[in-house]
């Protein structure tokens, strides 16, 4: 039966710092050492040594860099009892033949002479000067300073290069390699189309590109060619990295994952070193993923920053990428995602066919698609039985993915926080309100004035959304603080593709409904309306100067979707058309102001009545209102907030 092979011995990896620790051992021995004799002194006194001269015990005497005094006994003189403490052997085992005693002497001069005439008399041998430097000090005194330096600038390029030592960038002559994550296919990468809900168009569009890395000659044997890169654009959360992570999964390929700030070093041509680093890693792997995350944080179009000059290090990298992208050292079968919310400042270069082949827009999930990412995202939840996920879905209109986790995650902890067995339905509503209002703020002390105030603002928004046919409907009124709002009113919006002028018309007219309330109950207004006014100047100024649709102003659009006026310090259009603008933006507003005073003029006993029941409850809900004002006309179901 033959015997396993003894598995091979881990390799010991030795520090520098043991052969640092090792040198700086040496020289302390050495300098332990460093007597010829190896055998410490007694230390004496000159009154002492007075004494053994003139009693004929001393043999020999050496003064020591003018300082230091060594005493040599004669053989005669060590066996004498005052002597018996000076050891007979040394620490090599040998005999001690000296120095016996040791002293520090006062004036140099004064003593010699002392020893001169002793000398003479016969009571002492001889004695001599000696010069006794100390090599380990002068030697350490010159090569500590190099080593502090070595030691600091060791640990700053460590530092700088932003990595642990074993890592890539970690140590001092890898700073200019890639710091991209390599996740293996057979066994990292775990994450398919399956785990990626909703996003059906980008994930079709998206196919294609696994199909190639798949089966790359089905394509190339008709002659076309495998795509460079594609571009996933879209807001924050909507599930960029989930994709571009699902496409590997699904191709079955190595995938490089980094940041556009990877890139970015304060050394001169590091970008661009790790950007070739990082093509020649995938393609010794090809075929394979190239995944850079916000890009934009290398590829914003040159040129732009005037402040910065036109050959800064961004660039460069830039540069080298748009090369390995497509120049003549092209990769084959390396193809880079890349992913961005702000596809409007990247490069013409970057964006053109032959790099980033196709731009695929990763949108906010729509009704159906919001009910797919609650399943997966419920899925790991004990949730309760008969938990309607189309509700869920209708309640999050605006939601990206991210936000619809989020959802999910607080709503767990609400339940835990009143200890429930399962999450139920009134769990995911809370959650809602706790991200889109913020935390309630029951203890906030409010004077019954300034209450009554809050409760006729909130009452008018309702009143205001109720009677106007485009505007949405209310859902739940609220005065308890949340955030940084004193109240909030939370609607359900339709959710549209294209906003018709009385669409718009009509929520900024809900939007002043508050102010206008303060002014039908009080005959005075407040601050409380600051966040109603942004919005209603930013939907005014919209429909001036973006959308085209002002008569006076015409069918023209001041809107630049490339982000190049955001650089300039002119506005594109003259001083007289910006007072029209002003003028236009101010007539809509008051208009819709005025409008909704004259909604709540009509309607004055059911705004106080709705009001004295938002003090009485606090929080009131649909059902009142249709207690107050009967059904809506024109309801549909929608959602959207309007805070104070």
């Amino acid at each position: 039966m033959a015997k396993d092979k003894d598995p091979k011995p881990s390799r010991i990896k030795i520090s520098p710092w043991w052969i640092y620790g090792g040198i700086l051992g040496i020289f302390l021995i050495a300098s332990y050492f460093n007597n010829s004799n190896w055998q410490e002194p007694i230390q004496t006194n000159i009154s002492q040594f007075q004494k053994y001269l003139d009693n004929g015990d001393v043999n020999k005497v050496i003064i020591v860099n003018k300082t230091q005094a060594d005493v040599y006994l004669k053989p005669s003189a060590l066996e004498k009892p005052e002597f018996s403490k000076i050891p007979k052997k040394n620490l090599l085992n040998k005999e001690n033949t000296g120095p016996h005693f040791s002293f520090s002497i006062g004036n140099d001069q004064i003593f010699e002479n002392k020893l001169i005439e002793a000398t003479k008399e016969g009571k002492l041998s001889s004695y001599e000067i000696q010069s006794n430097p100390n090599y380990f000090m002068d030697i350490l005194g010159f090569i500590l300073p190099i080593i502090v330096l070595v030691v600091i600038w060791i640990f700053l390029m460590r530092k700088m290069s932003g990595g642990a030592a074993g890592g890539g960038g970690g140590q001092i002559f890898n700073i200019g390699k890639s710091k991209a994550k390599l996740f293996d296919e057979k066994t990292d990468i775990k994450t398919t189309f399956k785990d990626v809900a909703g996003l059906e168009g980008a994930k079709e569009e998206i196919q294609e590109i696994v199909e190639f890395l798949k089966n790359p000659q089905k394509y190339t044997n008709l002659g076309g060619k495998i795509p460079k890169g594609a571009l996933l654009v879209g807001p924050p959360g909507t599930g960029k990295t989930l994709l571009a992570k699902a496409v590997a999964g699904e191709a079955q390929v190595p995938f490089f994952s980094l940041s556009g700030s990877d890139f970015v070093e304060m050394f001169v041509g590091v970008g661009a070193s790790r950007v070739r680093d990082l093509f020649k890693q995938a393609k010794e792997k090809s075929p394979a993923i190239i995944f850079i995350d916000e890009i934009d944080a290398v590829g914003r179009a040159r040129g732009k920053n005037n402040m910065s000059g036109s050959n800064d290090e961004r660039e460069n990298t830039l540069n080298q990428l748009l090369t390995e992208m497509d120049g003549f050292g092209t990769n084959t079968s390396v193809i880079v995602l890349a992913a961005t919310n702000r596809a409007d400042v990247l490069d013409k270069a970057l964006m053109r066919a032959g790099r980033f082949d196709r731009q695929i827009f990763v949108d906010l999930p729509d009704i159906r698609e919001r009910q797919e990412i609650f399943e997966v995202h419920l899925a790991p939840l004990k949730k309760a039985e008969g938990l309607d996920t189309s509700f869920l879905a209708k309640q999050t209109p605006g939601f990206s993915g991210a936000d619809i986790a989020n959802v999910c995650n607080e709503a767990a902890l609400i339940a835990a926080r009143y200890d429930k067995q399962a999450v139920d339905k009134q769990d995911f509503l809370d959650a809602v309100d706790r991200i889109v209002g913020g935390l309630e703020k029951k203890n906030k002390i409010i004077s019954p004035e300034e209450k009554r105030a809050i409760a006729i603002h909130e009452a008018g928004h309702a009143t205001v959304s109720w009677m106007l046919e485009h505007a949405a409907p209310l859902i739940k009124v609220t005065i308890v603080p949340r955030g940084q709002s004193l109240g909030a009113a939370w609607y359900l919006p339709e959710e549209r593709q294209i906003v018709r002028p009385d669409q718009m018309l009509d929520e900024m007219c809900a939007t002043m409904g508050g102010r206008a309330a303060e002014k039908v109950a009080f005959n005075r207004i407040s601050t409380g309306a600051l966040s109603d006014l942004e919005k209603v100047t930013k939907q005014a100024r919209a429909m001036v100067t973006i959308y085209g649709l002002n008569e006076k102003l015409g069918n023209i659009t001041y809107y630049d979707s490339s982000g190049q006026n955001e650089y300039g310090f002119t506005k594109p259009y003259s001083e007289e058309t910006a007072k029209i603008i002003d003028q236009e933006i101010s007539i809509l507003i008051e208009a819709q102001y005025h409008r909704a005073i004259a909604i709540l003029e009509e309607n004055k006993d059911k705004l106080y009545q709705l009001a004295d029941i938002l003090i009485d409850k606090e929080v009131i809900f649909k059902d009142d209102l249709e207690n107050i004002f009967g059904k809506r006309p024109f309801d549909k179901n929608l959602q959207e907030e309007t805070t104070l």
